[in-house]
């Protein structure tokens, strides 16, 4: 039965469903918004905690500035003042014995032969088969494959290993022969499609959307994990965490979820609700309203990361770090997955722990690979200091470390992925009064997630002006 003031709950309180809240109540201030969160705060991959006395972030550090979502979130939520840009954007990759710059790339195509001779992260006959991508016989690729198959095929296995994979790596923890084209590198496959040399289309890409007055990233002062909180509040929806959403059934033209502990549930009732989950959970909620969606959700594997961060003190390094960080292809046999010199990136980290410590974070995990997680934090610790050691010499002391583990954080876009999203909207877009949004569905970035709320958001508001609530 539908209320006088709509009431719409929230399953979810990561940057996703909060986006999702904040826009019903944007267009709709009169709609009542529950937002329901299993873990015991809001935010999801969007956290924080205290290293070496400082505050910093845990999981996502930035937002793409050169889509909107996002950044013009963090203007709605009054964080304007606190949006910045890395005071570095010079990378590395740790490849073949030693850091060397990641040479000019679209998502790990390469844009420039010289640069990727120059740099060294392949080899000289690495770039003599990459340039065969200029004379090889092309067609446009409209198809969905494994983007390291094309790569591979056009440019050669050392660029696919060396550079491709590494950058794939630092999304979605995932391996470039089981990622999907279309979805996991929309960019590659707009080259792909123009059939030809894909270094070329690559350079006419870069040359025709070179922007460089527009920074590529953003953060936030204090850390993009201030964002949830400022949109929870701007949104003014009641928030409840360490609350389990275990049921959801649909009652004639409303809805009701089975809430809180299994002996003693609470009853909620909305007149629509917002799934803003990670695949398996949506799968468990879907099954019984709409099992062909939940099908599609249950067959999205993910893959499971761990963040180590370290305040090191600065007389352990040899020499001053060089850029933001590096990226390391698997084929080098490394556990350390990439690495982040926090306190180059971001002046603010910078100013906030001095010029004698060093802050930087250090990632694990790659799909199908779990062994290495397995390891306790201690050994995680120890095995972070003994490769950054090797990387680029450090030998401590470290003042302080602390390890975040994202299990199944990261959705694996495989191929076909698009085609799965598509059903699961076209199946739940049958059901009124219900929709979803997240990760799993059109991009794994915060801007994505943002836009992907937001038209959750968006479609929520038109259903209940459809019924006239």
């Amino acid at each position: 039965m539908s209320r006088a003031v709509p009431h719409c709950v929230v399953v979810g309180a990561g940057i996703a469903g909060l986006a999702a809240a904040h826009q019903i109540r944007q267009r709709r201030p009169d709609v009542r918004v529950t937002v329901l969160e299993a873990a015991p705060s809001s935010g999801g991959k969007l956290a924080q905690a205290e290293v070496g006395g400082t505050l910093v972030d845990t999981g996502a550090e930035s937002v793409l500035n050169r889509r909107p979502e996002a950044v013009d979130l963090i203007r709605a939520v009054d964080l304007a003042d606190a949006l910045c840009h890395p005071a570095v954007t010079t990378a590395y990759v740790w490849s073949r014995g030693r850091l060397r710059p990641l040479p000019p790339t679209v998502l790990g195509v390469p844009t420039d032969l010289r640069a990727l001779a120059r740099s060294g992260v392949v080899s000289a006959p690495g770039v003599g088969r990459a340039a065969l991508d200029r004379v090889l016989p092309s067609r446009p690729t409209v198809d969905d494959v494994p983007v390291g198959r094309l790569v591979r095929r056009r440019l050669g296995r050392e660029v696919s290993e060396r550079l491709l994979e590494p950058l794939l790596g630092g999304v979605y923890a995932g391996h470039a022969d089981r990622l999907s084209l279309h979805a996991a590198a929309p960019q590659i496959a707009a080259l792909a499609a123009r059939g030809g040399s894909l270094i070329g289309s690559a350079a006419a890409s870069t040359a025709a959307g070179r922007s460089p007055s527009v920074p590529l990233f953003a953060g936030v002062v204090g850390g993009v994990g201030r964002l949830p909180a400022a949109v929870a509040e701007a949104t003014g929806a009641e928030v409840r965490t360490s609350t389990t959403v275990r049921a959801l059934e649909r009652i004639g033209s409303s809805w009701q979820l089975e809430v809180g502990r299994a002996d003693r549930p609470e009853l909620l009732a909305a007149d629509a609700v917002v799934v803003a989950t990670p695949a398996a959970p949506a799968a468990r909620l879907l099954a019984s309203v709409v099992p062909g969606a939940a099908a599609e959700l249950a067959g999205v594997e993910s893959a499971s990361v761990a963040l180590v961060t370290l305040a090191v003190s600065a007389s352990g390094f040899p020499s001053p770090l060089p850029g933001s960080g590096f990226l390391v292809p698997p084929v080098d046999g490394r556990a350390v997955k990439a690495a982040t010199w926090s306190s180059n990136k971001w002046a603010w980290v910078r100013d906030r722990v001095g010029a004698d410590v060093v802050l930087l974070r250090v990632s694990f995990g790659r799909h199908g690979e779990p062994a290495l997680l397995q390891r306790d934090d201690s050994e995680l610790v120890r095995l972070a200091v003994d490769e950054l050691g090797d990387a680029v010499g450090m030998r401590g002391p470290v003042l302080d470390s602390l390890v975040t583990r994202w299990g199944g954080a990261l959705p694996q876009y495989t191929v076909g992925h698009v085609d799965r999203v598509r059903r699961i909207r076209d199946a739940v877009a049958e059901v009124p009064g219900l929709d979803v949004c997240g990760a799993t569905y059109d991009g794994v970035g915060v801007a994505a997630c943002v836009a992907d709320g937001q038209r959750a958001g968006d479609r929520i508001v038109a259903g209940f002006t459809d019924e006239g609530q």
